[in-house]
């Protein structure tokens, strides 16, 4: 198992990658390929951080970070979140997506990074070392404290950080994209049929 920062010749690999991992999962179809697609333009991204693992001469997993924004909507040097990060499904429940984030968390942490923030099952995120954000005074865009939003979650890389930057902490706006858009992007990709919508999809 090789892990490797992603190049430019791997993006589309990647991104099919990504369609695959996240497919049906949490609606009909996924847009993570598309949101994959349009942060590596932005200022956000972190190159550094774009980590791959390659098996069997393919790409079976991904990870990237962006630089998160405060409330005024200026982007910050030391708070990080990762995400999207996709496993090929033929790979999943082996451990390799928990190497990937404890790998590029090491070298965040080395690269002077002060804390990680996530959204995603808390359930499969404390177990390896993150907290419910609020717990540090920390939230989202329209949320307070008081939701205990434990989908929101926390990881100080230098001990005490976000004790002394609690507040209101925002993703980078292309995590929000068109159905257009997305629509648009999709004919680049093999067809794929979308299950029924479920009254527990995101």
């Amino acid at each position: 198992m090789n892990i490797t920062l992603e190049k430019k010749e791997h993006y589309k690999e990647v991104e099919n990658l990504t369609r695959e991992a996240f497919w049906d999962v949490y609606k009909p179809g996924c847009d993570e390929h598309l949101i994959l697609h349009k942060l590596r333009d932005t200022k956000s991204f972190i190159n550094e951080l774009d980590y791959v693992i390659i098996e069997d001469n393919k790409i079976i997993a991904n990870i990237i970070y962006t630089k998160m924004y405060n409330e005024k909507g200026e982007m910050l040097n030391d708070v990080i979140a990762f995400g999207p990060i996709s496993v090929h499904p033929e790979y999943q429940g082996r451990g390799i997506g928990k190497k990937l984030i404890e790998v590029s968390l090491e070298r965040a942490k080395e690269l002077g990074y002060k804390a990680v923030l996530i959204t995603g099952n808390d359930k499969l995120y404390k177990p390896l070392g993150f907290e419910a954000a609020y717990k540090y005074g920390i939230t989202l865009p329209g949320m307070s404290i008081e939701d205990k939003a434990e989908f929101f979650m926390a990881m100080e890389l230098e001990e005490g950080y976000l004790a002394n930057h609690s507040g209101v902490y925002d993703f980078d706006k292309t995590f929000n994209v068109s159905d257009e858009e997305l629509e648009k992007f999709e004919l680049e990709f093999p067809k794929k049929t979308k299950r029924e919508p479920r009254d527990s999809d995101l």
